[in-house]
């Protein structure tokens, strides 16, 4: 069952401590679920892990989330080879493509190397909602900022750009992130820049953000421009609507 338009949920979250499991799956991954507009059977959802090497133990992990929240739930491996013959007949039988953090530099170069960008492209046209956290989110975007590189973060500029923005992610919780967005856009290198604190998400119907919502009372979302002649940049602040 495709959503009913092209629709991106990119997230700071997505999970939280289980307590029989390490991992489980919080309110941002029910909620991209939710907006894939299944019902009546378990909704299919696929998990990248290319940011993070395609690491078999996580992956575990998430089976076992997935296998709690009752998921169709499967995994799109590119190391050290594709794990399915036809990965675009894979991600088009989806209902949400969910891509976890890491190197987003390396995902988008590995991405690209087998040629998943117009694949993702596609599903997203035909109503699979893709879905991601922090990497996860960043590569829907034109860039943003990141540790791909090392410690010090960096401008990311390559990214998918399904989204005609700039992402920030972590926006709370790593005290570089804020600063270095703002510099990015006050020097153009970044163009106008969707931001989330820990715990939120930012969904989009086609290109345009309609609703930013929250695992986590309290926390935002920020929209960060330049200032349009002076020497700085315009934050403005968006209130989640808490999924609770």
């Amino acid at each position: 069952m495709p959503a009913e338009q092209p629709t991106i949920l990119a997230t700071s979250g997505g999970f939280k401590p289980g307590t029989r499991t390490r991992l489980k799956f919080d309110r941002l991954l029910h909620h991209a679920v939710e907006l894939s507009g299944v019902s009546g059977r378990a909704p299919k959802v696929t998990h990248i892990g290319t940011a993070a090497g395609d690491q078999r133990a996580f992956n575990a992990e998430m089976d076992e989330a997935a296998w709690l929240a009752g998921f169709d739930f499967s995994h799109l491996n590119l190391f050290t080879m594709p794990n399915h013959a036809d990965p675009e007949a894979h991600l088009l039988d989806q209902d949400v493509v969910w891509v976890n953090g890491g190197s987003v530099v390396n995902l988008l170069a590995v991405w690209r190397a087998h040629g998943l960008e117009n694949i993702l492209h596609k599903a997203w046209q035909s109503g699979v909602v893709l879905a991601g956290v922090s990497a996860g989110s960043i590569c829907w975007f034109q860039g943003g900022t990141t540790d791909s590189f090392g410690p010090e973060l960096r401008a990311v500029t390559n990214g998918l750009a399904f989204l005609p923005f700039a992402n920030g992610v972590h926006y709370d919780s790593e005290e570089r992130r804020r600063p270095l967005v703002h510099r990015l856009v006050a020097d153009g290198t970044l163009g106008e820049t969707h931001c989330t604190d820990d715990g939120v998400g930012l969904v989009y119907r086609g290109t345009e953000l309609v609703e930013a919502v929250a695992e986590v009372p309290g926390k935002g979302a920020y929209i960060v421009t330049d200032s349009q002649g002076g020497d700085g940049v315009v934050e403005e602040r968006l209130e989640p609507r808490y999924l609770g």
